[in-house]
């Protein structure tokens, strides 16, 4: 990590000349200015502006109706992006370049935008801070490499995609070895630039491959998390290869998973072990872990935000179907880890490589939260292949009706706020009309002659 002062001497010797100036939109990608790095010392490190659409836009970039943020009506106009100085970090796989996240405040009032991802996180952090508990949590972010760059396959219509390997390659030496070329490259450059990376590993499918990164407090979680998965894709690019987080790409492939594991600490200590208690799980993680399971269906478009992130919810597929925990069993959609230790935690499997990891660690937090308010009981884990349990209750299948439980969710509009869940849910509702739309190939190719 780098300080102010630090940057400054890095510029007077020539060694930086340019600063990423960024913040995450609602899908979770990185945007803003590329400033020249004097220019950034001068003035810019203390705030800079973007237009307001970026956080009521979709993955192309659009300008829906139906916000109340922001609209034509209201002209579209500026947000503060304030630099957090605690992320400014080198970006070692890009020349004399140094990154910063920033904070998005009213142009006018100098609030926070309460529907910015990541104030969407702070303020369930906070919540927990006045509890005297802070939120630890990790994300494993799984996704797929392509033998093609972004450019080819992008010109040829995404059609013909070939992975980088030919075979399932989970925890295969021999095939991961072929793709250093991109994962060496990659785990040494996010350590480089201050992201605790403990390792990567071939995933179970062609081509899938699976990034972690050691835990942290939560917040620095999510930054660790956009930062690497921005990094994937450049570092793929520049080796002409080509990484894609799409939660399922293939009818007939596994999908991508984006898993998330959460204990709940006091002043440095785990308050989710007790080691008098079954499975070492404290009072507090039972009751926490309870409002997770319990409100699940409520948040789960915050784990699935996309039309194509239900098609990866398929028994036998390592994908949960069901809301139920069990021990250490990956048919469940939330899974024991540690049990008996210090590191016992809850591993919430449902979420997808495609989530926004503000939003899904948030919407966990808010839940766990009720959970706690509520001295909810947690029910017993269950065990065996969790998705043949017709007792089980059944996460949301597809976007619309995730848009329903979480347009309906009193929890989360208590938890979150009225005007962040409208806005959340208009996202929704957007992506689902932009598809209802639309024609696929698969419409053209089942009727086109037989209908």
């Amino acid at each position: 990590m780098l300080t102010l002062d630090a940057l400054k001497q890095q510029v007077s010797d020539g060694t930086v000349d340019t600063v990423l100036v960024c913040l995450v939109d609602m899908q979770g990608r990185l945007m803003g200015k590329r400033f020249h790095a004097q220019n950034f010392l001068d003035s810019a490190w203390q705030e800079t502006h973007c237009c307001n659409y970026l956080l009521a836009t979709d993955l192309e970039m659009a300008t829906p109706e139906g916000y109340a943020a922001t609209s034509w009506s209201a002209g579209y106009g500026d947000y503060v992006m304030q630099p957090d100085l605690s992320t400014l970090r080198p970006v070692p796989w890009l020349e004399g370049t140094v990154m910063v996240l920033c904070d998005v405040l009213d142009h006018h009032t100098h609030q926070s935008v309460p529907h910015s991802p990541r104030q969407v996180l702070k303020h369930q952090i906070a919540r927990l801070a006045d509890l005297g508990l802070t939120p630890m949590m990790a994300t494993e972010l799984e996704f797929f490499l392509f033998e093609q760059g972004f450019d080819e396959i992008r010109k040829d219509g995404y059609r013909d995609l070939t992975p980088i390997s030919g075979y399932n390659e989970d925890y295969s030496i021999l095939q991961t070895t072929k793709e250093e070329g991109v994962m060496r490259p990659l785990r040494n450059a996010l350590f480089a630039a201050g992201i605790p990376v403990e390792n990567t590993k071939g995933e179970a499918e062609t081509g899938q491959e699976e990034l972690n990164i050691r835990y942290a407090d939560a917040l620095a979680c999510a930054d660790h998390h956009t930062i690497a998965k921005h990094a994937t894709k450049e570092i793929a690019w520049a080796q002409g290869r080509s990484a894609s987080f799409l939660a399922k790409w293939r009818h007939d492939k596994v999908g991508s998973a984006s898993h998330v594991h959460l204990s709940l600490w006091r002043d440095g200590i785990p308050e989710f072990y007790d080691a008098d208690k079954p499975h070492g799980m404290s009072d507090l993680m039972r009751q926490f872990c309870a409002g997770m399971i319990a409100y699940a269906p409520e948040y789960v478009f915050f784990l699935a935000p996309y039309i194509n992130s239900y098609k990866r919810f398929m028994k036998g597929t390592f994908a949960p179907t069901k809301t139920v925990w069990s021990v250490d069993n990956r048919t469940a959609g939330f899974r024991l880890c540690g049990e008996g230790t210090k590191a016992v935690r809850m591993e919430c499997r449902i979420g997808g490589s495609d989530l926004n990891p503000y939003l899904a660690q948030a919407a966990l937090i808010a839940a766990g939260l009720k959970g706690i308010e509520d001295k909810m009981e947690l029910a017993e884990p269950t065990s065996g292949d969790v998705y043949q349990d017709a007792e089980a209750g059944e996460i949301p299948s597809t976007l619309r009706a995730a848009t329903e439980t979480l347009r309906g969710s009193r929890m989360l509009r208590a938890a979150m706020g009225d005007g962040v869940i409208d806005h959340y849910t208009r996202c929704a509702e957007w992506e689902q009309e932009e598809f209802d739309r639309t024609v696929t190939d698969w419409e053209i190719a089942r009727g086109f002659e037989k209908a």
